[in-house]
């Protein structure tokens, strides 16, 4: 198959971040290389079915689409109009069902278009390629026929997922001889190295070793998910490097594989940050947030539809600040457009914008003539940050982030959890869960026996959700071993003490309450970065020598003073003053621009099986400027603390369907 000009792997050429490769790979590699002879000047038809629909919508925009030529869209499996003087492009996965369909698209004397630009999500197998080649009617119609090698969904401009909602239960389930299980890993292994397929990488591949490789406790299919994922993903990019043209010979990145095991914490603690408030306290279906506006004709208030994505600057600016900073940020944001605006300054009279609110300020801004769309985004922050601080107070959430927080640095234990649940009553049976879900990850053992159910009964919990707790024991160790420190449940520690499975950064004091936390994937990069990531926990799987400790960059990658840990040395990330260059502050984030990739270093990529977190994704882009190399996280799915509890009671709930077990 052929590919673009530019060289998009991180060791050459102009940089482009892993989003824009993948967009561009859509666009011009597929859709701009069906322009060729007398089909130039002619609009195209675009068939598609479930999963490269969304892969499409998730890198391009249907006028990016239209820009190259494609006058309709259309689902492979619904009944068509037949458009003979037409010619169709396909991007579709190589399944026999799409093939049979494309086949009955494009044969006989009467086809639907006049020729077929066919592209394949992944690699097809020969089977399928000769059954294409054995119907003689359809093979002159085929303009071409390749493999984009293109099967993921990129979610963010450093993020992506393989679409597999279920792999958590599929992979973490106690059946161990699931052929379900097999099935998932496969496919998301398959997909994971399509990835490297379209940005042309050829990693170094690291994975999570299995935690029960002793003479005495019997390997179980879970403990050897990365094991097998890096396996199969090797096995793909070996076949890549043969058989795409200037595919890199010798490593250009690295990936790290591992799976939820590695921080069952990160899933359920509140995260404070605007992006993950949003997703966790606001009823948003993907990036989709509902908003009342003024009616234009005097009626109701009238339901809007907005995107809270990347084209929004707003968003893009705030999303990973702390709540407390974003809405002070967007109170300044609306104090200096009112301060700037004689309109806004005659409507405020004789009030000092000082001594306003930020609803204030935006019904002033509303009520100027010129009001943008500009104006339009920042007001409707305003609103959303003005809910979610609503809730937060509401829902007593301040106090509970406290004693979570609390109990992951160590400052907390049971008799604190205890005292907050006789204590708050009224707090949400959400809440209650997943403060009792981060107690079981660091003392497993008070769940053991009638102590759990003790514990579930003061929560006033029903007990569908003690499956949510106990079911955490399948994505950890057995809470008595004593193995090395690969996951929350694996730790030694003394049980009659308190436990931190987060040590306290060095810093100064904190500006804003409970942003402590930060997810273990953040120490493992840095430590993968530096090339101290231990091998025998983490082994490589194309390890060229005993010596290895990581590719070559250090020409490029300024690493960080060795003088303490990577979780000691950290300063906290929202006392830093606002202008200050972190890379992790929304002044800085923005300052970041595309040019700025040119300093990269060799990219790191992160795959977890079983579902990622928005703080996982916020600390990719942190470290991206931190460490001058554009790190990407991919996952089995993206998941809020709702939807993470939910799959976790589905590990053992068979009988029951995902309605049954919604908080």
């Amino acid at each position: 198959m052929s590919f673009s000009d530019s060289d998009s792997s991180s060791n050459g050429g102009d940089y482009k971040n892993f989003r824009q490769i993948s967009r561009e790979r859509l666009l011009h590699e597929m859709l701009r290389s069906a322009k060729t002879g007398d089909s130039k000047s002619t609009w195209k038809v675009l068939i598609m079915d479930k999963l490269t629909v969304k892969i499409m919508s998730y890198s391009c925009k249907m006028a990016d689409i239209t820009d190259e030529g494609v006058s309709l869209v259309e689902d492979i499996y619904r009944r068509r109009q037949p458009l003979p003087s037409m010619d169709a492009i396909y991007f579709i996965q190589p399944s026999r069902e799409n093939v049979i369909m494309f086949l009955s698209d494009m044969s006989g004397r009467s086809p639907l278009y006049r020729k077929a630009f066919v592209f394949f999500s992944s690699p097809i197998s020969k089977e399928l390629v000769s059954h294409i080649k054995r119907d003689s009617t359809v093979l002159p119609r085929i303009a071409a026929l390749k493999e984009m090698n293109l099967e993921y969904f990129a979610i963010d401009s450093q993020g992506f997922t393989t679409n597999n909602e279920k792999a958590l239960e599929q992979l973490f389930c106690d059946d161990e001889s699931s052929q379900k299980g097999v099935a998932c890993l496969n496919e998301l292994a398959i997909r994971v190295g399509t990835v490297f397929a379209s940005l042309r990488e050829f990693p170094f591949v690291r994975y999570q070793a299995a935690r029960s490789l002793d003479a005495t406790t019997m390997t179980t299919f879970r403990d050897l998910i990365p094991t097998k994922v890096a396996a199969v993903v090797y096995d793909c990019i070996m076949k890549y490097k043969k058989t795409i043209p200037n595919f890199p010979q010798s490593e250009t990145c690295e990936l790290l594989i591992l799976d939820r095991s590695i921080d069952q914490i990160a899933p359920v603690i509140h995260e404070w940050t605007y992006d993950a408030m949003c997703r966790d306290l606001l009823s948003m279906e993907g990036n989709k947030y509902v908003h009342e506006v003024p009616s234009k004709v005097g009626g109701p208030p009238e339901k809007k539809e907005v995107l809270l994505e990347d084209h929004d600057p707003v968003w893009l600016e705030l999303r990973h600040a702390h709540i407390a900073d974003a809405s002070e940020r967007l109170h300044e944001k609306m104090t200096n457009f009112v301060s700037k605006n004689k309109a806004a300054q005659i409507h405020q009279g004789s009030r000092n914008s000082s001594e306003l609110s930020t609803r204030d300020l935006q019904k002033m801004v509303q009520a100027l003539p010129q009001y943008s769309e500009q104006i339009d985004k920042l007001s409707l922050h305003v609103e959303i940050a003005v809910k979610l601080n609503k809730l937060i107070k509401e829902q007593g959430l301040r106090e509970l982030g406290q004693i979570e927080q609390d109990l992951v640095f160590g400052d907390a234990g049971t008799k604190e959890v205890i005292k907050f649940l006789t204590t708050n009553e009224d707090a949400s049976r959400e809440s209650k869960l997943r403060l009792l879900m981060i107690l079981a990850a660091i003392y497993p053992e008070k769940f053991e026996g009638e102590k759990g159910q003790n514990l579930m009964k003061l929560a006033k919990l029903p007990p569908d959700d003690m499956n949510a707790v106990t079911n955490m024991r399948l994505l950890g160790a057995a809470p008595d071993s004593k193995k090395s420190s690969l996951g929350s449940f694996s730790l030694k520690f003394d049980i009659h003490k308190k436990r931190a499975v987060r040590k306290q950064q060095n810093g100064d004091e904190e500006t804003w309450q409970l942003s402590r936390f930060y997810p273990i994937i953040e120490e493992l990069v840095e430590k993968l970065s530096k090339g101290e990531l231990s091998k025998d926990e983490y082994p490589c799987l194309n390890d060229p020598s005993p010596s290895y400790h990581g590719p070559s960059h250090t020409a490029t990658v300024q690493p960080p003073p060795a003088a303490h840990s990577m979780r000691s040395r950290r300063t906290p990330t929202w006392a830093r003053p606002r202008n200050s260059d972190d890379g992790y502050s929304s002044d800085s984030i923005l300052r970041h621009t595309s040019s700025d990739f040119k300093k990269m270093g060799q990219r790191i990529f992160v795959f977890i099986v079983g579902g990622a977190t928005r703080s996982e994704l916020r600390v990719c882009h942190k470290l991206t400027t931190k460490l001058k190399r554009e790190v990407v996280l991919g996952s089995t799915s993206i998941d809020d603390p709702p939807q993470f509890i939910t799959k976790l009671k589905m590990l053992t709930a068979d009988e029951l369907s995902l309605d049954d077990l919604q908080i």
